[in-house]
């Protein structure tokens, strides 16, 4: 039942896809091209609705057992139609966040899922009391938004999404815990049926309605699976989210260092800089997938490894994501400290 569930979404997604990009186009939900964005031509966004109605089929015919399901869907209702609405109309960037608060407050209120405390190294623990709600609302909201950033290039929301739905889901059938690898692998067949026609060159773009769908249901998600466990647990969703997060925390350092509004769009995302650098539209986005497994994999692998091992993983992920903030200028262009300490290391070798 459960395969042939997968198999009935992934067709339904591939079917349902079309439709939804006709009902974009009559709506007026489309993007036009401006010389922020990378397409060249008018089109039709909305395509995360396709997403959003494959997995409600999913969701039927399994009708996952769990005390935070309905909670979840009712948040899912309220972002969906903050998406489709922002598709249409360009809702501004304060009712967004107002409205994907509300949802992360009905997981938090009426679902009950948020982060208490985290079992530290060497047998301590951190409780989070009364901010306990606000810092799972900040991931909620962070991660939503996280997703919605990196939704730039044909395919690169709906496949960095897939990496880590299938991260995510794999920890969960290594956990034992049957509704997050439920909910993750009908998601992430939804997303790949709809990948088929998003990928370069895209006839529908899954606009704020997927981006922030993925993002939400992701970030639930990923709380499900690692809420209320130890410091490492803790750690493996923001690695499994490794390209999402970086670009976004940089995102907002860029920002602050060039006196920008932090909501303020630019073109200094990760995909804008690989695509500056002379990659291709379609190697930019395998790279950054590349990327992505990487991070997911490493994300699995370090929640099996020892306390010092997971130190030096964690080392080696900043001194990685490092050297690449520097390498493609994520920043800006003449931030590059450890990239000139190995220049002048290479410059005394050759004296």
């Amino acid at each position: 039942m459960f395969y042939l569930t997968l198999i009935l979404c992934f067709i339904c997604s591939i079917l349902i896809t079309p439709i939804v990009k006709k009902l974009a186009f009559r709506l007026g939900a489309t993007d036009a091209p401006n010389k922020r964005k990378v397409h060249v031509k008018v089109m039709p966004r909305m395509g995360g609705l396709a997403i959003y109605l494959t997995f409600l089929i999913g969701v039927f015919i399994m009708n996952p057992d769990s005390p935070y399901h309905f909670a979840i869907i009712t948040g899912s209702v309220i972002i969906i139609l903050t998406g489709i609405l922002d598709d249409i109309f360009n809702l501004s960037a304060k009712v967004k966040l107002i409205n994907q608060v509300a949802a992360a407050l009905v997981v938090v209120l009426w679902g009950g899922i948020d982060v208490d405390f985290i079992n530290l190294p060497f047998e301590g623990k951190l409780e989070f009391g009364v901010l306990s709600v606000p810092i799972t609302i900040l991931w909620i909201v962070g991660v939503t938004n996280a997703i919605n950033l990196i939704d730039g290039l044909d395919g690169l929301a709906a496949g960095v999404s897939s990496i880590a739905l299938i991260s995510i889901s794999a920890m969960a059938i290594v956990m034992g815990d049957i509704y997050v690898m439920t909910i993750g692998f009908i998601l992430l067949v939804s997303t790949l049926g709809f990948l088929f026609y998003n990928f370069h060159p895209a006839k529908i773009f899954m606009g704020d309605t997927g981006a922030l769908f993925l993002g939400y249901m992701i970030a639930v998600l990923s709380l499900l699976g690692f809420k209320n466990v130890t410091f490492i647990s803790f750690i493996v969703p923001v690695i499994i989210l490794g390209v999402p997060m970086t670009d976004t925390i940089f995102a907002i350092i860029r920002r602050l260092v060039n006196k920008t509004p932090l909501a303020a769009p630019d073109k200094s995302h990760l995909h804008h800089r690989l695509l500056d650098h002379g990659f291709t539209h379609r190697q930019t986005v395998i790279l950054i997938y590349a990327i992505s497994a990487m991070f997911g994999l490493t994300g699995f692998i370090f929640s099996f490894t020892t306390m010092w091992g997971s130190l030096l993983i964690l080392l080696i992920i900043f001194l990685a994501i490092e050297l690449i903030v520097e390498s493609v200028g994520l920043v800006d262009k003449n931030y590059k400290p450890l990239l000139n300490i190995v220049r002048g290391i290479k410059f005394e070798k050759n004296r």
